[in-house]
């Protein structure tokens, strides 16, 4: 059946919404695809329907040829299988908490690894139910801080979550290649560029992990890649380790007055000015071991603060921080925790100090201390000296004091070398579409999920998670396919196939208007009709047609009893007269 627009449900908007951070929220908003009901919560209407089930249409099909089954579990969930794994309080703030009038626990699911190993364990037993992929696709909740950007950052989305079990790492392998490859040929389908990086698996656990990250400018992702084939998330991005140096030799640590240096920039002009090298070089930022007081809020509500100490030149990256120290929330420290810790001497915060304690004991501000990698032993230093207005120079790593640990705290920055060798990395800003786990054991081990392997021996299934954010593809496509006018669909994801205008008020256009429409469905084309009359004039129909983005547009106008129309060509801009004798589409 034809789709009219006179009876159709739209209206679209001349304005753009106060609220549209980017061009995919404001022109789906203006276009009559999505309508805002509370930040990050949108109620879909027919054209975005129109096009998201044509996303989840492509996304089905190549999971059936992954040979994974389709499943469906409720959003609301209760609390007891979160809690087993530990992740009703990992998830911290993100999650959606709610109880029902007898006050037991529900949440609204974030994700659904525990279901669906609770599935599996209540229905196979045995070897010879494996390998098994099961997938659905489903609305997930997560309570953003700051939803932002339309349907790239909500509390509530769909995502595509499928699952594999198998019995051992070898079928987890294959299971995983299997997804991965389904997931080339969808976003190969949906016509998206990708780029697959290494990333942390975060609170999903597990080994092997990977995103498919769509290279854009409005992408909350940063991620590195180099000429020779690395690709990681900065948050997976690995330090490559300096050989540690000589100790033998070195002069002993120096502390020296430095008024007013609270800053790396202050530190190094001092140090310029007063305490030239003797080799003639310059003291740079990279000469300065920066100290960064850190705060964490663990699960149990506990605060702590840790220092982690990097090269001067360098920033903390607080993603990277946050994976370093999961699950456990990272803040800059406040005024009052310098207040409460006597031993923080801010501006002048270092590993050691005049007053001791000697190498091997607790850190000179008796709080954890940590180091970036590149901080090896045999390294020098000048930083904090812990006391007011004095820093100390040469001070050796490994020889004058040590850490608690080695964290990837720092950024990353372009130039700097990919850890598998391939060569220098560059930076650029992505948004995640997919996401591949290797869970491995973690889940079914929680949740009891064994079967009996060949020898008759209970033996643990080991489990893939993949996902794919279906309304983020959805507004990605609209961010990418778009002009002045408004939005281009793809026509593998477009919601109608042809967008014919009847443009004038003279009947014999509508005659020729509705004989081209009958034809068009005749041939199996599903087409959306501006059938509108009366008051509605061609510049708004025309308006109304680029901003809905059909890519294929056939105006019957004046010229229509002639047998001409005019054919858009939305995504090449072209117009062009055409016989309609000769309209092909």
């Amino acid at each position: 059946m034809v789709t009219r627009l006179s009876n159709y449900f739209l209206r679209t908007l001349r304005e753009d919404p106060s609220d549209a951070e980017v061009t995919s929220h404001r022109l789906l908003v203006r276009a009559g695809y999505i309508r805002r009901q509370a930040p990050g919560v949108f109620a879909w209407l027919p054209l975005g329907l129109r096009v998201k089930n044509k996303i989840e249409a492509i996304v089905r099909e190549e999971m059936a040829n992954a040979g994974a089954f389709e499943v469906h579990f409720p959003a609301l969930l209760p609390r007891e299988p979160y809690e087993v794994t530990g992740r009703w309080e990992e998830y911290g703030d993100a999650l959606f908490r709610l109880h029902d009038r007898k006050g037991a626990d529900y949440l609204l699911a974030p994700t659904h690894e525990e279901v669906f190993t609770l599935l599996v364990k209540d229905l196979y037993s045995s070897y010879k139910d494996l390998p098994l992929s099961i997938y659905q696709i489903q609305d997930k909740y997560r309570d953003e801080a700051r939803p932002r950007a339309g349907l790239l950052r909500g509390r509530e989305f769909t995502m595509k979550d499928a699952y594999s079990f198998d019995v051992s790492d070898a079928g987890l392998d294959a299971s995983y290649q299997a997804q991965r490859d389904a997931y080339e040929r969808i976003f190969t389908r949906l016509g998206l560029e990708y780029e697959i990086v290494q990333a942390d698996a975060g609170a999903m656990g597990g080994s092997r992990s990977e995103e498919f990250l769509h290279p854009t400018a409005v992408g909350e992702d940063t991620f590195v890649r180099s000429a020779g084939g690395y690709a990681a998330n900065v948050e997976a991005y690995t330090t490559e380790v300096p050989e540690a140096r000589p100790i033998e030799g070195l002069a002993p640590a120096t502390v020296f007055d430095s008024p007013n240096t609270p800053t790396i920039s202050t530190l190094v002009d001092l140090a310029n000015e007063r305490h030239p090298r003797d080799d003639g070089r310059a003291w740079t930022a990279a000469d300065t071991l920066k100290n960064v007081v850190l705060a964490l809020q663990h699960l149990d509500g506990s605060r702590e603060l840790v220092v982690i100490g990097l090269p001067g030149d360098r920033d903390v990256d607080l993603k990277r921080v946050e994976v370093a120290f999961s699950p456990a929330e990272v803040e800059a420290a406040t005024e009052a925790d310098f207040a409460a810790n006597a031993g923080l001497v801010k501006g002048y915060i270092g590993p050691w100090s005049p007053q001791g304690p000697v190498l091997g004991e607790e850190s000179a501000t008796e709080i954890r201390y940590f180091l970036d990698p590149r901080v090896v032993d045999g390294t020098e230093w000048i930083t904090g000296a812990n006391v007011d207005q004095q820093h100390v120079f040469g001070l050796v790593a490994g020889r004058d004091f040590t850490a608690d640990g080695f964290v990837e705290a720092a950024e990353v920055r372009a130039g700097d070398p990919a850890p598998d060798g391939s060569g220098p990395v560059e930076l650029a800003r992505g948004m995640e579409i997919g996401h591949v786990f290797q869970l491995g054991r973690k889940y079914a081990e929680a949740l009891g999920l064994k079967v009996l392997d060949e020898n008759g021996k209970l033996v643990t299934v080991t489990m893939g998670s993949y996902g794919i954010g279906i309304t983020r593809i959805l507004a990605i496509i609209a961010e990418g396919n778009n002009d002045e006018r408004g939005l281009i669909w793809p026509k593998a994801v477009a919601p109608f196939d042809v967008h014919v205008v009847a443009a004038g008020r003279d009947a014999a256009i509508f005659e020729v208007a509705e004989e081209l429409v009958a034809s068009l469905e005749a041939s199996g084309k599903d087409v959306l009709y501006d059938d509108r009359t009366g008051k509605v004039s061609p510049g708004v129909k025309f308006g109304d047609a680029e901003l809905i983005g059909v890519p294929v547009v056939v105006v019957v106008g004046r010229e229509a009893t002639e047998g001409f129309v005019e054919l858009w060509d939305r995504a090449a801009g072209t117009k062009d007269r055409v016989a309609i004798a000769d309209l092909a589409l």
